[in-house]
């Protein structure tokens, strides 16, 4: 029971991932191409930008929890309940830091704990790939079909660290609008960076695509 509990739950926060993707790059659109807009409500649209991206940050640890709970109950991994455990608190403690990461992001502490949070991104990026390739060599106990979702995991992973990365231009662009107004190369560098970060966005869903075919049929790759 508490495993097909889990797969149901690993099913409705991919649901629940995707429809926060669509719904952010939705409105980051809009407030991109808003230059008509007065700034204190265009600020305000991408300020609601941000609150909505949580949903995402919180998919993505739900994902990783479910995902490595449902391992360890399958067996694909040796550590049983304990290991399914050790994992949820883990997820917990994740989740955790990213709501305080998000909360405090205006001070200082928020770019100590933003920081933490990345850091956290790529050991298990690297743990995912490492991991994946012992499976794929013969040295983890992993099929190959998991082997090669730990690695797309991996890549959705990247391509989210990626479009942060993308935004921080954003930010400093952003930051002259006060200043100057809503000028044309202001706008065409808004514009610009929205397609950048959309790019990314693209190819994430590519490997959540991916991912969504390995585990429903599960190929011998």
């Amino acid at each position: 029971m508490l495993i097909h509990g889990l797969l149901v739950a690993h099913i409705v926060v991919l649901g629940y991932w995707l429809g926060s993707e669509l719904v952010i790059n939705s409105t980051y659109r809009h407030v991109s191409w808003a230059s008509s807009l007065a700034l204190a409500d265009r600020n305000r649209l991408m300020d609601h930008v941000m609150h909505v991206d949580q949903h995402v940050r919180y998919a993505l640890v739900l994902q990783f929890a479910l995902g490595f709970s449902l391992v360890f109950l399958l067996g694909y991994l040796p550590g049983g309940k304990q290991g399914a455990v050790i994992t949820a608190f883990l997820g917990v403690c994740w989740l955790v830091l990213v709501e305080l990461t998000h909360a405090l992001r205006k001070r200082p502490v928020g770019t100590s704990l933003a920081a933490l949070d990345r850091g956290i991104r790529y050991l298990l990026m690297a743990g995912l790939v490492v991991l994946a390739v012992a499976a794929l060599s013969g040295q983890a106990g992993l099929p190959s079909w998991l082997a090669w979702k730990l690695v797309c995991f991996a890549a959705v992973m990247a391509c989210g660290v990626g479009i942060r990365l993308v935004l921080v231009r954003l930010f400093v662009v952003w930051k002259e609008l006060p200043a100057t107004g809503s000028a044309p190369a202001i706008e065409e560098a808004i514009r610009s960076i929205y397609w950048k970060a959309t790019s990314v966005l693209y190819l994430l869903w590519v490997f959540i695509a991916a991912i969504v075919w390995l585990s429903v049929f599960k190929p011998s790759l």
